[in-house]
């Protein structure tokens, strides 16, 4: 293995420094970035020679992990024939496989597939979705939203509005977002019953405000980003009623939970219910390019087309791009034939035993597993430029947020490089305790 030349690398990451803007950092900022040369299976190799078990599936989306042989050659196979064609009057045979195959596999009353560029375009696109449609329905008064707090929906405008306002991040444009409605954190554990208390306002909500929603957006199951809570499916049934009961839409932000994550293929698998509305992202493409898509009824599809203007009024330049269809029908059949059940049910019990001891650490609020997902959540947050210096001397890679530790690796990770992540994470949570 050849190591790039030290002189080469300082420039790069002088570079890097002055003039590129990390994710959710400030440009220059005094905290460490690795400098990656490639990735295979579930390890990222450092320009540096050293190899790190990847704790993130680079935030939750590379579940067959990095470099696999399929998915190169679906990549490889497209590209000989367009790498892009305008959505625009034109489509191709792996939008339209790809489409049908989300369709075979999401609640039948999901028949229509908007492909979008991301997972906040997606939440956009559903957001606009319901607003249309009200609007199509005579009923335009309709136009805001009920999310329970504690969610994240994206960074784009109008999943912004619809994040938690005090605990998120997007606190500092609370001014120019739409004004949203609010409900109580979902209360009832995964596991737990679902009582009318923790329903009670979300009901209320819904009793005042029906006339002006557009729709209820949630995160099934699983509150992601925000907090990684996990919550009953039977909160989750008894939303579905409640949306039915006030003429109110339910759109299902998956983007996180959707193909495999929580031990469903979709998480409101487990409560056995189906939105009018779904997004997907993330874990789409398995990670090789950016794909977002909305799902919805055709009873929605339809209305919105009856009345003038007669069409969806939203047109992404890069929508339903060639190479991610076809990457992203790859990765999902990959999926489909593979044990994934069997591998995230290991994935839980190794998370749940790995973890298990980190409970008893006083700084330490809580440890919680489900499905792929493993979280350890500390009373104080976590010290970004000391945290993640210590993961990579220890050979994994782990990106805590706030006050969350969390593991979310590729399906594929095999026992002991899980055991590896595992007793780490342990480890490093348990110095915390001594800084």
């Amino acid at each position: 293995m050849t190591i790039p030349d030290p002189h080469t690398m300082a420039d790069w990451l002088a570079t890097d420094r002055a003039h590129v803007w990390h994710p959710y950092s400030a440009l220059g900022a005094d905290l460490p970035v690795y400098p990656v040369r490639s990735a295979h299976g579930v390890r990222i190799c450092l320009a540096d020679g050293r190899e790190l078990i990847d704790g993130m599936a680079s935030w939750w989306c590379a579940i067959h992990g990095y470099n696999h042989p399929v998915l190169n050659a679906a990549i490889a196979s497209q590209l000989q024939d367009m790498a892009h064609v305008m959505f625009g009057g034109l489509t191709h045979r792996p939008a339209v496989e790809l489409a049908g195959l989300l369709v075979e596999l999401t609640p039948e009353p999901l028949q229509a597939v908007f492909f979008a560029d991301s997972g906040s375009v997606a939440v956009e696109v559903a957001m606009k979705m319901a607003l249309q449609y009200w609007q199509a329905r005579g009923r335009s008064g309709k136009q805001r939203f009920i999310t329970p707090r504690g969610g994240y929906h994206g960074d784009t405008l109008g999943a912004m509005s619809v994040c938690d306002p005090v605990t998120g991040m997007h606190g500092l444009f609370a001014g120019v977002l739409p004004k949203q409605l609010f409900v109580d954190t979902p209360g009832c554990a995964f596991g737990s019953l679902c009582t009318d208390g923790h329903m009670a306002s979300l009901a209320a909500a819904l009793e005042e405000h029906a006339h002006e929603a557009a729709a209820l957006i949630l995160e099934p199951i699983v509150q992601g980003a925000g907090g990684m809570r996990f919550y009953s499916p039977e909160y989750l049934r008894r939303a579905r009623e409640l949306c039915d009961r006030h003429e109110v839409l339910l759109i299902a932000d998956e983007i996180a939970t959707g193909f495999g994550r929580t031990g469903r293929l979709f998480a409101c698998e487990h409560a056995a219910i189906s939105p009018d509305i779904l997004c997907l992202g993330k874990s789409l493409t398995g990670g090789y390019l950016t794909l977002a898509a909305t799902l919805t009824t055709r009873e929605i599809a339809d209305t919105i087309r009856a009345v003038p203007p007669g069409v969806f009024m939203h047109g992404p330049t890069f929508m339903g791009n060639p190479l991610a269809c076809a990457v992203a029908l790859a990765s999902v059949r990959l999926l489909l034939e593979s044990p994934w059940q069997q591998r995230v049910q290991a994935l839980e019990s190794g998370l749940r035993s790995g973890l298990q001891a980190c409970a008893s650490f006083p700084h330490v609020s809580d440890v919680r597993v489900l499905g792929a997902i493993g979280v350890v959540e500390l009373q104080e947050p976590v010290d970004m430029k000391i945290v993640p210096p210590l993961f990579v001397e220890r050979g994994v890679w782990v990106r805590p947020f706030g006050r969350l530790v969390y593991l979310m690796p590729p399906y594929v990770i095999g026992t002991e490089d899980l055991a590896t992540l595992t007793s780490v994470v342990t480890e490093v949570v348990g110095m915390q305790g001594k800084m």
